[in-house]
């Protein structure tokens, strides 16, 4: 520690003393000017001598300086021309006549003293050392050379001496307070790597898979906009491979989970060598999907690296016996996307060109690599049912909508509810919301149906006072459209219900961009005091520039952290997830609760609001009153 000190301050004592010895030698010959004032007689020797001293102390300190000498030899040069200084003026004054006028002059004698208390940054020996010799000097003077009365000899030896324990104990406070300054300076550095390195850890853990270490979907996204950015500026090239895992739910209910985690792991490690080997990246997409983002310096790289991908993973020669096909061991699907001025506007759709490729390379009979190609499309049924029942649905009342309650972790009360649209067919058939949904908002008719989820919610829970608050979700497409701030500020009149007890829950889609209309209307929603809530919150959608951009009154933290956190890896990651949140000052609520189990993790990290089966499920408005 003292050497840290040491070396800390090294540069900064160099430059005081360099100033400080200059002043001083200035400062030393200026007294030429008293010198022929008081000791008239003497005054060309002290002054041939000031002059002198001053020259030589400058000169062997400017070569110690240029030659870079330690700075315990430059102190050492000015303690020296300190006592120098002194004893050759003190010994030609003494000697003068003119006794009366040095009998006063020799009190400017104590400058010398506090000289090396004060004026420079000598450690606390060096200047006791130097002072004492001063004041030494001073006394063999006194007695020895200069004629005076015991009064005199009292009075300015107890003034010399009190000089010296003043001065001494200054720089020894001195001395002191800088220490302490370096040692809080070293602990708030301390403290500010502890916290640096923490947010790396923080940040790295949230671009990190938490089952095979390889990069996360965040991770992934985020090297995607590199490289889409690339290509527009530089004309960069790169591809989007999809991987998926052949038969993995067979794989899975025939082996077990564990088995199935190891097999993804393996296939992970393994495909991670391959890729970063051809200056890549590759994350883990979702379930048994793997996602590589690699650079191009030929189009036919990208086709070949899924080769050896395909090859390298039935290379494990990992057992699966529960195919439906003859092949034995696992095997992946793969569809490659190369960019191009077809992949238009975003680099999402050059995404779902490798997701279409891959499609076609399972439709294929699997275990093969497959190249997007404009011409095939992934069929889609559903959507075309779909889309003029969308466009009917409120008239032919074919949507509804049920509440699934939310509760206060602290006193169990219910304090809240999300409504979740459910749509059904005209013979009674049930459509989940992942199907219609992203048709609903690929078609526009999201739009309206939200409007109308938004009025609904407000006429059977606020309006009827059934509950404090509920919260309805929102698409991106929604908060783009032109009046959809001003809509719910209608729907809030109209239904005379005040804009805190409605929470808007909106999640960061790959369609979902900070746009400064979306901001807009984020902001003219938060003005009606309408609750916005970020919704799916470390899913691979929601990110913490949201977190940064937009004041969340509540942050839900996406179920699978929670169903993750029964091993000590997936628990570290949601109480880092829960900090990360608790930090920024936002409501936290956990979704997906379906064990008792689970509920006790979220009381032992003093979540704020929960939901889920466990707690209870979506039920109708008049239902939802028994509940309550």
């Amino acid at each position: 520690m003292r050497a840290a000190y040491a070396a800390e301050n090294d540069l900064a004592r160099r430059q005081s003393t360099h100033r400080g010895l200059w002043m001083a030698v200035v400062v030393y010959v200026a007294f030429a000017v008293p010198d022929v004032w008081l000791i008239a007689d003497v005054a060309p020797l002290t002054i041939a001598l000031r002059f002198a001293t001053g020259a030589i102390v400058l000169m062997a300190f400017e070569i110690l300086r240029l030659a870079k000498a330690k700075t315990i030899w430059l102190d050492g040069t000015c303690a020296l021309a300190l006592i120098l200084g002194y004893v050759a003026w003190l010994c030609p004054a003494v000697t003068t006549k003119y006794v009366t006028s040095m009998s006063y002059y020799m009190i400017f004698g104590a400058i010398f003293m506090m000289g090396a208390n004060l004026f420079f940054s000598f450690s606390f020996r060096l200047s006791v050392l130097t002072s004492g010799t001063v004041l030494a000097v001073f006394f063999v003077a006194l007695y020895g050379f200069f004629p005076s009365t015991p009064v005199y000899q009292l009075a300015f030896g107890l003034f010399y001496i009190s000089c010296f324990v003043f001065t001494s104990f200054v720089n020894w406070r001195l001395n002191v307070e800088r220490h302490n300054v370096f040692l809080n300076a070293t602990e708030a550095r301390h403290q500010h790597w502890e916290a640096a390195e923490r947010g790396k850890a923080l940040l790295r853990l949230s671009h990190t898979d938490y089952l095979t270490g390889i990069e996360n979907r965040r991770a992934i996204d985020r090297r995607l906009d590199q490289c889409w950015n690339a290509w527009k500026n530089d004309g960069s090239e790169f591809s989007v491979i999809l991987i998926d895992v052949d038969f993995f739910k067979r794989f899975n209910d025939r082996y077990g989970h564990q088995e199935g985690d190891r097999c993804l792991t393996v296939i992970a490690t393994t495909l991670q060598k391959l890729v970063e080997r051809h200056e890549g990246i590759i994350g883990r997409y979702g379930g048994e999907e793997f996602i590589a983002v690699m650079p191009l310096k030929a189009q036919h790289e990208a086709t070949y690296i899924a080769g050896e991908i395909r090859h390298q993973v039935e290379a494990l020669a990992i057992r699966h016996e529960e195919r439906p096909d003859d092949t034995q061991f696992v095997t992946v699907s793969v569809g490659v996307a190369l960019i191009s001025e077809r992949s238009g506007a975003k680099v999402e759709w050059l995404v779902r060109e490798a997701d279409l490729a891959l499609y076609n390379a399972k439709a294929s009979g699997r275990n093969c690599v497959r190249t997007f190609d404009p011409t095939l499309r992934r069929p889609n049924e559903d959507a075309g049912k779909l889309v003029p029942l969308l466009a009917a649905a409120i008239d032919r009342r074919l949507v509804s909508l049920v509440y699934q309650p939310i509760f206060d972790l602290r006193d169990g009360q219910m304090k809240a509810v999300e409504a979740l649209m459910r749509l059904r067919l005209p013979d009674g058939t049930s459509v989940p919301p992942s199907v219609f949904i992203p048709i609903a908002e690929r078609t526009g008719s999201i739009v309206e149906l939200g409007r109308w989820a938004i009025k609904t919610a407000c006429q059977d829970i606020l309006a009827s006072d059934r509950m404090a608050t509920v919260s309805v979700n929102v698409s991106p497409v929604q908060l783009r459209s032109p009046g959809f701030a001003m809509s719910v500020a209608a729907i809030l009149e109209e239904t005379r219900v005040s804009g805190s007890r409605l929470a808007l829950e909106i999640t960061e889609g790959l369609d979902m961009e900070m746009q400064p209309e979306v901001l807009q209307c984020l902001a003219d929603l938060q003005a009606l005091g309408v609750e916005i809530w970020l919704d799916d919150f470390g899913s691979g959608y929601a990110g913490l520039s949201w977190l940064r951009a937009i004041e969340f009154h509540t942050v839900k933290v996406d179920r699978t952290f929670l169903h993750d956190c029964s091993d000590e890896r997936g628990l570290t990651m949601l109480q880092d997830m829960v900090a990360l949140i608790r930090n920024r000052g936002n409501t936290i609520l956990v979704e997906g609760v379906e064990t008792e189990a689970q509920m006790s993790v979220l009381q032992n990290l003093s979540i704020d609001r929960v939901q889920g089966f466990h707690l209870g499920r979506p039920v109708s408005a008049d239902l939802l009153a028994l509940t309550a």
